[in-house]
This record gives C-alpha cells, sequence and structure tokens, in this order.
C-alpha cells in the first residue's frame, strides 16, 4: 500500500492510488456494495479515513440511484417563514432529523407563481430523495407534480384535496378549535366570532370546521373574518370583524401571531381583553407570553411534527437508515400519516 500523504481535497482517484486498488472498488466499498471482500473492504476504508474522503454526493446519487439529500419546500416567502416561530420550529425538527439520519437539508421557498415554477423545474433535476412539503395551498400542485416524478415526499398538515392520498402529519386542527370555542363559551360569552386562517390550506380550513362546530347554533356566519397567518392580517381583520359584529364578547384567532394583531385592533377601540373581549389564540408561540395581557392558546408543536416528518419519511422509504426511538416521538411503524395532539393553555386574555 502506497504511504499516504495528505491531500487537500481527497478524490476517488487518491483512494484508489493509495489502497493500491481500482477505483471501481472503491466506488463499491463508498456505496456499501456487497461484492468487496472483507480484508479489501478494510483496507480501502482505512485509506478513506486517514485521508478524510468525503463521496461527492450528486455523483454517488447517480451510481446508488439513492440520494441523501431531501428537500424542505415552504410555499411562502422566507420573511414569513424565519418571522413565524411555527415555521422556524417546523425547519428546526427537520434539521434535527436530518442531521441524525445524515441527510443533506435544502430548503427552497415559493413566495409566488413564478417562485412555485422554478422550485418545481428544481425538483426535476437536483438529486433529492425526497421532499418534504409545509404550508400548501389548495391548487399549488407539488404534490402531482412529485408524485409524476416518482419522488417520495411527506406534507407537513393535511392534504387539501380530499382524493389525494399522500403520507402527511398535522396537528388536530379540529379538535384544538373547538376547545377553544368551548372555553370561550364556558365563560359565559355568547357572541364569539373567529378570524380564520387562509381557506386554501387544512389548517385554515380545519379551525373554522372545530369552531363551527363547537359553537352549534351559535354560529354566526357574518362574525367569520378571514386572515393570512401574519401580526398585519389578524390586526386588519379584526378592525373589519368589529366594523361587522360591534357586540362581540369572544374571539378565537387561528394563529398567535394573529392574535397580537387583534389584540392591537381591540386596544384601538378602546375594548378591554378579556373585560369586554376574550381571546383563544393557537399555537402557544413565545408572542403568547409576553403579550398584554398573556394569551389564552391552542398549544401545538412544530418541533416535533418537523422531526416527524423525517422519521416518516424513512419509515417510508429508507429503511437502511435507523431511527432511535425517543420520549415524545411518536412511533410510525406502520403509519402513513399522524395526527398530533394538542392542548389548551389558559392565560390572561381569555
Amino acid at each position: 500500500m502506497t504511504p499516504i500523504h495528505r491531500v487537500a481535497r481527497p478524490t476517488l482517484d487518491d483512494v484508489a492510488i493509495h489502497a493500491g486498488v481500482s477505483r471501481a472498488t472503491v466506488s463499491r466499498v463508498v456505496n456499501s456494495q456487497a461484492s468487496v471482500a472483507p480484508e479489501l473492504r478494510g483496507r480501502v476504508q482505512k485509506v478513506i479515513d486517514e485521508l478524510g474522503y468525503v463521496p461527492n454526493q450528486a455523483a454517488r446519487s447517480l451510481m446508488t440511484r439513492r440520494s441523501d439529500a431531501i428537500a424542505l419546500v415552504a410555499s411562502e416567502p422566507a420573511t414569513r417563514v424565519f418571522g413565524d416561530p411555527f415555521f422556524s420550529g417546523i425547519v428546526r425538527g427537520v434539521s434535527i432529523e436530518a442531521n441524525r439520519a445524515n441527510l443533506q437539508l435544502v430548503l427552497l421557498m415559493a413566495q409566488d407563481f413564478e417562485d412555485l415554477e422554478r422550485v418545481k423545474r428544481s425538483l426535476k433535476v437536483w438529486p433529492v430523495g425526497g421532499v418534504l412539503l409545509i404550508s400548501g395551498h389548495a391548487g399549488d400542485g407539488l404534490p402531482e407534480e412529485l408524485a409524476k416524478l416518482g419522488t417520495p415526499y411527506v406534507i407537513g398538515g393535511r392534504p387539501t384535496r380530499q382524493d389525494l392520498v399522500a403520507p402527511y402529519v398535522d396537528n388536530a386542527n379540529v379538535i384544538g378549535a373547538q376547545v377553544a370555542a368551548e372555553h370561550l363559551l364556558a365563560m359565559g360569552r355568547r357572541r364569539i366570532g373567529t378570524i380564520t386562517g387562509p381557506l386554501d390550506m387544512g389548517a385554515g380550513i380545519d379551525r373554522l370546521t372545530g369552531f363551527r362546530d363547537a359553537l352549534g347554533t351559535s354560529f354566526r356566519e357574518d362574525c367569520v373574518e378571514s386572515g393570512d397567518f401574519t401580526q398585519r392580517g389578524g390586526e386588519d381583520a379584526a378592525q373589519r370583524l368589529l366594523e361587522r359584529c360591534p357586540d362581540l364578547d369572544g374571539l378565537f384567532v387561528a394563529s398567535d401571531l394573529m392574535a397580537l394583531g387583534a389584540l392591537a385592533a381591540l386596544r384601538r377601540a378602546g375594548r378591554q381583553v378579556p373585560q369586554d373581549v376574550a381571546i383563544v389564540g393557537f399555537d402557544d408561540n413565545e408572542f403568547a407570553l409576553t403579550s398584554d395581557p398573556p394569551l389564552t392558546t391552542v398549544r401545538q408543536a412544530p418541533i416535533v411534527q418537523g422531526r416527524t416528518m423525517v422519521r416518516l419519511y424513512l419509515e417510508l422509504n429508507r429503511p437502511d437508515i435507523e431511527v432511535v426511538d425517543e420520549p415524545g416521538i411518536p412511533d410510525l411503524s406502520g403509519r402513513d400519516h399522524l395526527i398530533l395532539p394538542v392542548k389548551l393553555v389558559v392565560r390572561g386574555s381569555a
């Protein structure tokens, strides 16, 4: 075996020369193929370790037809992905599990139709083994495009298309909204409105459904206003709602960021919280604790959701990667979807 001399960026050929074997043999060792004798494999692996050789992932993907990269695609602008604690939690959870599985993570964001088409083109040519989709909107076509490409994917949230059978990890949005509305009713509030999320998203639809179901005959269509899951959107929606329903005494807001905006609109209108209007949000992010008053809200766990999305992808597509069970992370054996529990957290706003 040729003596080792450290090189700046060792290549497959460098390993072959130092190990005294063919390039093809090194490639078979790198790609874990069984057709290499144990003694030879050990010799090649020793050189790989000493040189610090790292395989070119794109080339390796072409050889093995299996990529160690996954893409996280958010159908939102970068300002929202990094400015909303829910999305940053998802990204953090995905990153934790991707790192543990030695997967490379690619983050793609699409804030408009042009960006969406660019993402679709990228996914056709980039060597990614799978895709995680978050914040999908009805009609964006990403699941259908991935199905055509034969690329495995997992959706964060319930698919909006009823006929789409796809693996997903969601939160119990219907139940969470029901619990929020029931809490307001239990406080004696009778003129209860809601600010929904976008109604082309599963979370927006399901939270409105749960709210309506809990109120029953007390549900008022004129006290429903749509928002966009942003603070400014919540403030504008609350302003419109107060103009249309001035007798409002309870409000369920489908995200904490929108609830912060609603608090501002209520203060501007001279309405006290919770004395005049009790408010319940949804998320339990850090803003819920620091708002004035602290926000009663429905807690969900975006980090757990992100981690579970990666684990579901591995469960369905990468049996070669071992996943260690952990407290607080659901068992996915035999599952193709999962709905994570939520919990009402009572604070000063309701």
